[in-house]
């Protein structure tokens, strides 16, 4: 079967013919690729910046935001059949550690990450087990829901934790209306009666977050804190949400935080850096957040078969990969890249 592979560090990706992964456990659920999102984070990984806390052996499949059809199953698979269709949590988990016992299955202690440490879907296959396996609505396709699996995983789990936080008095702000923004905006929008604020660069990321839900929108033009400070007399933002995690944003989004506010980053690329004194006397909460849990991407699919979440995506044949990576780096592509096999 086609793969595309990471190579080396600072080098370009390559397609290869490979073995295509047979089911051998009972547990097993093999599935044929119909959509795999290009993230930002295969940009990191080609940086190399994963390669110290993967410890990935090259040459490896990349690829972490999967859907398709499951072509095969283990003797114990129940949950699922063949001829499915299902998008798949990013981790393979254990089922039996502490976290995993507590619903909290990201931070499985035996987990394997396909795209990450171990090969992905960037392929015309891809084996993974029933617990990281979720059936998807029939009206739903998986080339339209893969980059969910992640992208939209991460904007939900970041965006739902916000929600518990906020009351129909209170401010959000979303840093981002691109890949990750857009989907964390919509989310918002579903489950909070906060106002949302959209800080973007880019005026048609900013019409784009009007039309899925944003109350406001301000343009990151250099003065973004000040007027988040004017829209929230001067206070800030209860919660503010940072999709973006670079070029500055990080400072801007903690200045746009009110005293006892939360900045949740959900994007990354450099430092957060705050004086002490300043987290104690305004009180405010850094909050990371990681991809989220198979429960999650259960609620995110089931808000977007309603219809309340849709993902704006840009296909590109399998074999248009170099396109695709290249249009991402560039700030080409408007929402989530796919590729389709």
């Amino acid at each position: 079967m086609r793969a595309v592979q990471v190579v080396g560090y600072g080098q370009g990706l390559k397609m290869a013919e490979v073995p295509r992964p047979e089911v051998t456990g009972p547990f097993d659920v093999l599935v044929r690729i119909g959509g795999a999102g290009v993230c930002r984070t295969d940009l990191h990984i080609l940086e190399g910046q994963w390669a110290e806390k993967s410890q990935v052996q090259l040459p490896y499949t990349i690829g972490h935001e999967n859907a398709g059809w499951v072509e095969a199953v283990g003797s114990a698979v129940t949950n699922v059949g063949e001829g499915d269709k299902v998008i798949l949590h990013p981790l393979v988990t254990c089922g039996l550690c502490r976290a995993c016992r507590s619903g909290d299955d990201v931070h499985c202690q035996n987990n394997k990450f396909p795209g990450i440490d171990t090969n992905g879907g960037y392929a015309d296959y891809l084996l993974t087990t029933a617990r990281s396996v979720v059936k998807i609505d029939d009206s739903l396709e998986p080339a339209d829901v893969a980059a969910l699996a992640d992208a939209g995983l991460t904007a939900y789990h970041a965006a739902a934790k916000a929600a518990r936080l906020l009351t129909p008095r209170d401010t959000c702000v979303a840093i981002g209306a691109g890949g990750l923004g857009h989907i964390g905006i919509q989310v918002l929008k579903a489950l909070t009666p906060a106002r949302i604020v959209v800080v973007d660069r880019n005026p048609a990321a900013l019409d784009l977050a009007t039309n899925i839900g944003a109350d406001e929108t301000v343009t990151a033009d250099g003065t973004q804190v000040q007027q988040v400070l004017d829209l929230t007399g001067g206070n800030g933002a209860e919660v503010v949400i940072d999709f973006v995690g670079e070029g500055g944003a990080t400072s801007e989004g903690i200045a746009m935080t009110r005293q006892g506010g939360d900045y949740l980053v959900v994007g990354y690329g450099e430092n957060v850096n705050v004086p002490t004194i300043d987290l104690v006397s305004a009180e405010i909460n850094i909050i990371g957040n990681l991809v989220g849990s198979y429960n999650d991407l259960q609620d995110l699919m089931a808000l977007t078969a309603r219809g309340a979440v849709t993902l704006h995506t840009q296909k590109y044949p399998l074999d248009n990969f170099q396109q695709a990576i290249s249009d991402l780096e560039a700030g080409k592509v408007r929402g989530r890249a796919i590729l389709i096999p």
